[in-house]
């Protein structure tokens, strides 16, 4: 074997080395970077922002345990010039806030069905109402959110929760909240299983990286790593 074919195969062999080598270091720091940035801090804040007429204001923060099966969690449901509820049905722990946002320009009600509550459960409603019809005969005066503004409201009992929309409700602008005891680890997450760490998705890439890089090696190697037929013959 000639000069030029030793350097050859060891130029290959250095190549595939420091690759593989660079990609394993830079799936490791990957790896470490992702588990750093995907620690959790334990605390989920959820703010409600502008102030809903009438009695009860929408403004705060309310911090939640940041699991979200346990209540204490806040929720965002979207009021939008399409005239809808979104998501118009959605299940919440004992505990929990739903924040119902004006995310256009047109202003709407949030208002339970006086009979569609649980029993023992407080009537609730924008503008801070004790009874439907109260909320129904004071519309828009008081109970109106306006775009850009929002309404709250936290969940004590257990059971189905009916409400609509006091000038929306002839074209279906209705929504529902299920209360339960304590919410699902799937529903909490908002469904679709539990969900796959970031830092295990980078190291899975970084590992991928150097099994390439690894399998590069081996076939410079097979492929030049002996003599060619010529050179025995010599």
């Amino acid at each position: 074997m000639d000069n030029d074919d030793a350097l050859s195969r060891r130029s290959f062999l250095r190549a595939g080395t420091v690759g593989a080598a660079t990609a394993a270091a830079a799936g490791t720091a990957a790896a470490q970077e992702g588990t750093e940035t995907a620690t959790p801090t334990g605390t989920s804040n959820g703010t409600a922002t502008g102030t809903a007429t009438g009695n009860e204001t929408a403004t705060g923060t309310s911090t939640g345990g940041g699991g979200g099966g346990g209540g204490g969690t806040t929720h965002t449901v979207d009021m939008t010039d399409d005239l809808i509820f979104d998501p118009d049905s959605i299940t919440v722990a004992v505990g929990d806030t739903i924040v119902w946002e004006n995310v256009g320009s047109v202003g709407h009600s949030v208002t339970a069905y006086e009979e569609d509550i649980p029993d023992g459960a407080e009537f609730w409603a924008s503008g801070g109402f004790d009874n439907e019809q109260a909320a129904r005969d004071n519309y828009p005066d008081q109970g109106d959110v306006p775009g850009g503004e929002s309404y709250e409201h936290t969940f004590e009992t257990v059971g189905t929760h009916e409400y609509f929309c006091i000038p929306h409700e002839g074209v279906g602008m209705v929504g529902t909240v299920e209360v339960v005891e304590e919410l699902e680890p799937t529903e909490a997450a908002g469904g679709g299983g539990p969900a796959v760490p970031d830092s295990a998705k980078t190291l899975g890439v970084g590992a991928a990286f150097a099994m390439v890089a690894t399998l590069l090696i081996a076939f410079f190697f097979l492929k030049y790593g002996g003599d060619s037929p010529g050179h025995d013959a010599e």
